[in-house]
């Protein structure tokens, strides 16, 4: 399968699993401020890892998940027309924490910069 389709497959199951946990799974663990951040399927299309965050503890999100996984795989079933329907491993998404770390080890270089320049200018005076 080339690259191509499986990420068209990829964006089309990302919208249709948020459209299924938002309207149909009915699980007061799922928080409301849960999004799907990514789906990669696999080459073969047996797996899709669902990459999700959560404002919040995720745990219990991911627990609820996991007990509706058939459920929402039923309804992928019946929205996209495919021979193989994934099996779905939901996964935190850890991409916010890694930007927020990157931009303040950044923010920390800069700051230690300026702190060096002020104080070699200090020092030729």
């Amino acid at each position: 399968m080339s690259n191509r389709r499986n990420s068209r497959l990829s964006e089309e199951m990302k919208r249709v699993i948020s459209e299924i946990i938002r309207d149909e799974v009915k699980d007061p663990r799922i928080s409301e401020l849960l999004s799907i951040t990514d789906v990669h399927v696999t080459e073969d299309l047996k797996y899709a890892k669902v990459y999700i965050s959560v404002y919040g503890d995720i745990e219990p999100s991911l627990k609820a998940l996991e007990s509706a996984k058939g459920f929402i795989r039923t309804g992928i079933g019946k929205r996209i027309k495919m021979r193989i329907i994934p099996e779905l491993l939901f996964e935190k998404d850890n991409s916010i924490e890694r930007g927020i770390y990157m931009s303040k080890l950044i923010d920390k270089v800069i700051e230690d910069e300026k702190n060096r320049k002020a104080k070699d200018e200090s020092e030729n005076e």
